[in-house]
C-alpha cells in the first residue's frame, strides 16, 4: 500500500465504498474505481457492501412460563450506508446483534415453551418484521434471518423426556387394555352366538320332533276315524294274543264288552293259561 501512497491514488474495489478521511475526519464517499488523495493529510477506507453471514452464539431466552431455552440464530446482512456504518456506531454489527437478541427475547417471552418450540417459522417472520431496515440506525440491512435451533435447557429436556416416556407408556397401556377388552368382547360374543345357535338348533329339533309326533297322531286319528268294527276286533285279538304269550295272569275288561269275551278264540287260551 505504501507504493500507492507515494503515487497519491487508491483503488476502491467493486461492490465497495471508499470513505475519504481528511485529517482523521470523514469528508466524502468514493465509488469503485481509481481515486487520488493527499498522503499524510488524507486516507481512503474501503467498506465492503457485499452480503455477509453472521451467526449469533447460543444464548438463553426465557419463555412466558419461565422455561429456559437456548436460541441459535444466523442471519445475512449488508452495509447500506457506509458512513453510518463506520462513524456513527462504535460497532454496528455488534449493535445489530444485540438488537436481534432483544427482539427475540421479547417475542419468545410472550410464548409458552411448547408454543415456542413449535413456532420457529412464526418467530422468524415476527423477528424479521421487528428488525426491519436498520439503515438509519446502523447503516445495515438484514437480508435474511433464521432461527436455527430452540433447545430447552438440560433439566427441562430431561423432564420433557420423562413426560414423553410416561405418555408413551400410558398410551401403550391404554391400547393394551382396549385390545384385551375387545378380545374379551369378541370371545363373549362368539360364545353367546354359539349358545344361541345351539339353543336355536335344539328348539328347531324339538319342534321338528313335535311336528312329526303330531303328524303321526293326526294320521292315526284320521285312520281310526274311517275304521269299522272289524278293525277294532282284530286289534283286540292281536292284543289278547300278545297277552296270552306274556306272563300276565290278570286281565281287566270293560263290563260293556264282557259278554263278547267268549266269542274270542284267544280267550280260551287265556283261561287255559289261568287254570294251569
Amino acid at each position: 500500500m505504501r507504493e500507492n501512497d507515494m503515487l497519491f491514488f487508491r483503488i476502491v474495489p467493486q461492490n465497495n465504498a471508499g470513505l475519504v478521511e481528511t485529517l482523521g475526519k470523514y469528508s466524502r464517499r468514493k465509488e469503485a474505481g481509481l481515486h487520488f488523495y493527499i498522503p499524510f493529510f488524507q486516507t481512503i477506507r474501503n467498506v465492503s457492501l457485499a452480503m455477509r453471514p453472521l451467526r449469533l452464539p447460543d444464548y438463553s431466552v426465557i419463555t412466558a412460563d419461565n422455561a429456559d431455552i437456548k436460541a441459535s440464530v444466523t442471519l445475512n446482512y449488508h452495509v447500506t450506508d457506509a458512513m453510518k456504518y463506520m462513524y456513527e456506531n462504535t460497532d454496528s454489527v455488534e449493535s445489530m446483534a444485540q438488537l436481534v437478541r432483544g427482539h427475540l427475547r421479547d417475542i419468545i417471552g410472550r410464548m409458552e415453551l411448547n408454543e415456542a418450540l413449535g413456532s420457529t417459522t412464526k418467530i422468524n417472520v415476527q423477528l424479521a418484521d421487528a428488525i426491519g431496515d436498520l439503515t438509519n440506525t446502523y447503516g445495515i440491512n438484514v437480508d435474511r434471518i433464521n432461527i436455527d435451533e430452540l433447545r430447552p435447557s438440560t433439566s427441562i429436556q430431561e423432564a420433557m423426556d420423562k413426560q414423553l416416556t410416561a405418555d408413551r407408556e400410558r398410551v401403550a397401556t391404554i391400547a393394551k387394555a382396549e385390545g384385551q377388552a375387545r378380545s374379551i368382547e369378541l370371545t363373549t360374543k362368539a360364545t353367546n352366538d354359539a349358545l344361541m345357535a345351539t339353543a336355536k338348533a335344539e328348539a328347531n329339533a324339538t319342534q321338528t320332533r313335535a311336528d312329526a309326533e303330531r303328524y303321526r297322531i293326526d294320521t292315526v286319528q284320521a285312520g281310526l276315524a274311517g275304521a269299522d268294527d272289524k278293525y277294532f276286533q282284530n286289534q283286540s285279538i292281536n292284543a289278547f294274543t300278545t297277552l296270552s304269550e306274556s306272563s300276565a295272569n290278570l286281565v281287566v275288561v270293560d263290563s260293556k264288552h264282557i259278554d263278547q269275551l267268549g266269542q274270542l278264540p284267544i280267550a280260551g287260551k287265556l283261561l287255559e293259561k289261568g287254570l294251569k
